[in-house]
């Protein structure tokens, strides 16, 4: 992740390696490139530039009646890494447009702010112009707005942001409004069939700004004037003419989404498989506005460790910030690089294996050519400019050695690295640094209160004072490999069922879980002597 370096800085081959092995990737990035990329055509219908050599233009939706979160990241990230892999194909320029839907009428107060009362005595304005219940923007949409930008920025993204408010009131919305007036029925053809007949009776795309309440009004309009935008509706009992135009009126959103396709020349768009039918309109209705829908994925959702649908409501799933309090922000970028068309599971158990898998991924990707690469989730992840460093442990060796050492510190687990690693410093390995305070926090949450070490039984007494045997004899400094080979041998032969039946009593009599790392590798890390402690302490 981090800002968006120049494209012909990306690496260290020619940039023409890659463009040639994007035009086969099937990276869904790269597939969704090429899709975008026949979306205009030039002589005798071959792919072409954008017209007059424009950026194509990205765009990504947010809605700030409440606080940017994961669902935010995901799409902001994903349609990032669509952008990137369009200029690896093309070397044409893009744009991204961050659009905030700051006009939209405040429906519901939320149970997170302070100062609710407040908020409820402005339901239905705008949400520009509703007072700020933290007292420190002008209105509880910049404050949100401010949010999201930082949001976008902590991570890096290259994006511009746009307000629903300034565009409708800067009139640059004003001549595709009057193209929604002067096609009004051919969109209310649209629409009507989807709605239910209670709905059908009040319903209208265009929604006039009250000039009694401010309040963004639900009720029908009459078409007096396509070109000066002037409508006719009731307001409180009264008949009143009102131009749409400059921040007259908000369009419903279904209709808003097709109005702001075509003003801006959006060109791609992802959204969630909840919005496929809205998509489904909003296309209907750009193509009456004389535009096209833009090019878009359709992605999944997130479901919790129940497999039920993520919402912020309900509370279930997982937020960005624990995630980020437990993993990396790029293992949090890797999990939702892979298959976006299907559902994944987003919970706290995910997190140590897409941590394990980032850095893996991440280290075989300097070893493979350009086609591998691109294919290589990580190469998304940082759009090509993949860290050098090595992780010397995984993140699943490092959860067993806190779980073992209790209440240490990070310098206490830094020393044992050291004997582990010489050379592990957190100068030269700042990702571990960062690793060990996720590995110390996910311990402390979720690991410490779930520890039982149990006794061993039958054959698994034999078996431990067998390796406590074998590991007197050996140096402190020596290989994991030759732990390994004596774990394994003693496994063989001490009467077990099987092999996994030697490593879980393991797992449960000396770690107390009931699954773990590779043994070898363990012990080297955490070495001979304490090992033997834990050994004593088990038979103990």
């Amino acid at each position: 992740m981090g800002a968006k370096p120049a494209l012909n800085s990306l690496w260290d081959k020619s940039v023409t390696d890659y463009r040639e092995a994007a035009t086969q990737s099937k990276a869904w990035p790269f597939e969704e490139a090429r899709r975008l990329l026949k979306r205009y055509r030039g002589e005798r219908g071959a792919p072409a530039p954008k017209p007059g050599g424009e950026p194509m233009l990205f765009e990504t939706g947010y809605g700030p009646s409440g606080l940017p979160h994961i669902g935010t990241f995901n799409e902001v990230l994903r349609t990032t890494m669509v952008r990137h892999a369009y200029e690896t194909l093309t070397g044409n320029p893009t744009r991204l447009i961050a659009f905030s839907d700051d006009m939209d009428g405040f429906r519901k107060v939320p149970t997170n702010v302070p100062n609710q009362e407040m908020l409820a005595e402005h339901l239905h304005k705008p949400l520009t112009q509703v007072p700020d219940p933290f007292e420190k923007f002008d209105s509880f949409a910049a404050h949100n707005n401010a949010m999201l930008r930082d949001f976008l920025d902590q991570f890096g993204f290259d994006y511009e942001f746009k307000s629903s408010t300034e565009q409708y009131q800067s009139g640059a919305f004003d001549s595709t409004l009057k193209l929604v007036l002067a096609r009004y029925q051919q969109i209310m053809d649209i629409m009507l069939p989807t709605l239910g007949k209670e709905r059908q009776a009040t319903y209208s795309p265009v929604m006039p700004i009250s000039p009694k309440t401010g309040h963004v009004l639900q009720v029908p309009v009459e078409v007096v004037d396509p070109e000066t935008g002037m409508i006719r509706f009731e307001d409180d009992g009264e008949i009143l003419e009102q131009s749409i135009l400059s921040g007259g009126a908000k369009l419903q959103w279904k209709v808003d989404w097709a109005m702001r396709w075509t003003a801006l020349g959006v060109d791609y768009e992802m959204y969630g498989k909840d919005l496929t039918d809205s998509g489904v309109q909003s296309g209907k209705i750009a193509k009456v506005l004389g535009a096209r829908k833009p090019e878009g994925l359709i992605y999944e959702m997130f479901l919790d460790e129940k497999g039920e649908k993520i919402s912020k409501s309900k509370g279930n799933g997982l937020s960005l910030d624990e995630w980020l309090r437990y993993g990396s922000e790029n293992s949090l970028a890797f999990y939702i690089f892979r298959e976006p068309k299907s559902a994944k599971q987003l919970h706290m158990g995910v997190i140590p294996k897409a941590v394990d898998e980032y850095f893996q991924f991440r280290s075989n990707w300097h070893d493979q050519t350009p086609d591998k690469r691109l294919g290589n989730a990580v190469h998304h992840v940082h759009n090509g400019a993949v860290p050098t460093e090595t992780i010397p442990v995984t993140f699943g060796l490092l959860l067993n050695l806190v779980g073992v050492m209790g209440d240490a510190d990070r310098e206490q687990i830094w020393s044992y690295l050291r004997q582990y690693a010489p050379d592990a410093t957190p100068e030269k390995y700042p990702d571990l640094d960062e690793l060990i305070g996720n590995a110390m926090a996910y311990h402390k949450d979720f690991i410490a209160p779930t520890l039982q070490r149990r006794k061993p039984a039958g054959v698994e007494v034999a078996a431990l004072e067998r390796l406590d045997s074998q590991l007197a004899d050996l140096p402190e400094d020596v290989a994991a490999e030759d732990i390994q080979t004596i774990v394994y041998t003693i496994g063989k032969e001490g009467g077990f069922d099987n092999l996994r039946d030697w490593f879980k009593a393991l797992y449960e009599t000396l770690l107390g879980s009931d699954q773990g790392p590779r043994m070898g590798s363990f012990i080297a890390l955490y070495g001979v002597s304490n090992t033997r402690k834990l050994i004593a302490e088990a038979l103990g």
